[in-house]
């Protein structure tokens, strides 16, 4: 059973993990998963961590009793022009989220997921916005913390948290 875990601020050099989180979230299910290098270079994903750190980026790592990092939660902004899975409109970041499958469950999401809602407030935000396929156990987590759909599409949805 997973130890406990802190939170801290991502920074320029979590680049990399940030890409294995992309990974993990790409790859929920579990079953015949992808490859690492397809899915970073996929158009699909690659936009959520090229270039990581930029100007109007913000996340969040949480870290094992040893300092490990073991799931991230952060958001970009992103142009009309390269929209995410999750795009909404210019002014409204899209929210990026990957946990190690054996932290799954035990609080470590939440809690990324509640940090980088606090940061988007602190920030002036008065939106976030994911995507999450429509089977995935995750958005049970997203409607908890008061995304809403937004737009449906037959294997996803778009989920927007307005922010007070």
């Amino acid at each position: 059973m997973p130890e406990d875990f802190t939170i801290r601020a991502a920074v320029q050099s979590d680049g990399s993990f940030l890409g294995d989180m992309v990974v993990e979230a790409a790859n929920w299910r579990g079953r015949s998963p992808r490859a690492r290098h397809e899915i970073l270079t996929s158009v699909e994903h690659r936009r959520y961590i090229a270039g990581w750190m930029r100007p109007a980026d913000a996340g969040f790592v949480a870290v094992d009793s040893d300092d490990r990092p073991i799931g991230a939660a952060w958001y970009r902004m992103l142009p009309p022009s390269d929209p995410g899975l999750g795009f909404v409109e210019t002014a409204v970041p899209e929210l990026i989220i990957g946990v190690q499958p054996i932290w799954r469950a035990h609080g470590a999401g939440r809690a990324l997921l509640r940090r980088l809602l606090s940061r988007a407030r602190e920030q002036g935000h008065r939106r976030l916005s994911l995507s999450v396929e429509r089977d995935n156990f995750a958005r049970t987590l997203y409607r908890s913390e008061g995304f809403v759909v937004t737009h449906a599409l037959p294997d996803r949805d778009t989920m927007v948290h307005r922010l007070s």
